[in-house]
């Protein structure tokens, strides 16, 4: 029984299918694109946090984004490099620790209700040990039981759709808006900045959206597993990576901020 319960503890992670000549250059790759994200967010953190005159309510939220960027990209880019450089036979992880990252994962989705159907998820029995995909998240804890796991399949379903809907919403109607103020605004400078400003959120967005939907989406089919990989490293690196450059230096303050600082130090 002790046997068998520290088996079942034990996950083997299936990761990325890299050949072996493809390894190193992936790894040093991914470990640019780690640092890049760790230095743009944290400069950004702290350029807003010691410069005085960036202490304004507006600059304070742009702080919540590169943490969730630092902490989103930390959870899932260091283990999966290390994974890398790993046979995929040794590529191994605890039951604890996956339902951690899962948990994580989830929270820098800002999917609050996820908690929900992770606790939905730990309450399966197991009777298998791998995970089909690069790091854990909800559907591969769930794919580990050999129960019926309809109610966590409609439950994420369901809430995928709302949030979708809700979010495609509210873009769609605070764009619609800003379109409408720059048709009506005779202003060229102020439509120019607007364009400019939005078109890159837009973008940012979309990368995001489109990543999210697909990995959620073809967890239900096995035979796209490589394409929904993808998708969900593209969506923990991709947007943590472009948010200090269309969140941060789009602004005209901490631009002009950042201008300062770099020439004072030069």
């Amino acid at each position: 029984m002790d046997n068998l319960t520290f088996a079942n503890s034990i996950l083997l992670v299936e990761g990325l299918k890299i050949i072996p000549q493809s390894s190193y250059p992936v790894f040093i790759l991914l470990l640019l694109v780690y640092v890049f994200i760790m230095v743009s967010n944290i400069g950004l953190i702290i350029l807003i946090s010691t410069e005085k005159n960036l202490h304004h309510p507006m600059h304070f939220l742009f702080c919540n984004l590169p943490l969730n960027d630092i902490m989103g990209t930390t959870v899932i880019l260091p283990r999966l490099m290390q994974d890398i450089l790993r046979e995929t036979s040794e590529r191994y992880m605890t039951y604890v620790e996956c339902v951690v990252q899962a948990y994580f994962v989830h929270v820098f989705a800002v999917a609050c209700h996820y908690v929900l159907m992770i606790g939905l998820t730990i309450r399966l029995s197991r009777c298998r040990s791998k995970i089909e995909n690069p790091f854990c998240d909800n559907a591969s804890l769930f794919k580990l039981s050999c129960e019926n796991v309809i109610v966590n399949n409609v439950f994420g379903i369901v809430y995928t759709v709302i949030v979708f809907t809700l979010s495609l919403g509210s873009v769609f109607i605070t764009y619609g808006k800003i379109a409408t103020v720059c048709i009506t605004s005779k202003n060229k400078s102020l439509n120019s900045k607007a364009m400019k400003t939005c078109s890159t959120h837009i973008a940012v967005y979309i990368i995001m959206f489109v990543s999210c939907a697909s990995f959620i989406f073809l967890h239900r089919f096995p035979e796209y597993s490589e394409s929904r990989k993808l998708a969900s490293i593209m969506f923990h690196i991709v947007p943590p990576g472009l948010n200090p450059v269309v969140y941060g230096l789009q602004t005209k303050e901490i631009r002009q901020t950042f201008i300062k600082f770099w020439c004072r130090k030069k």
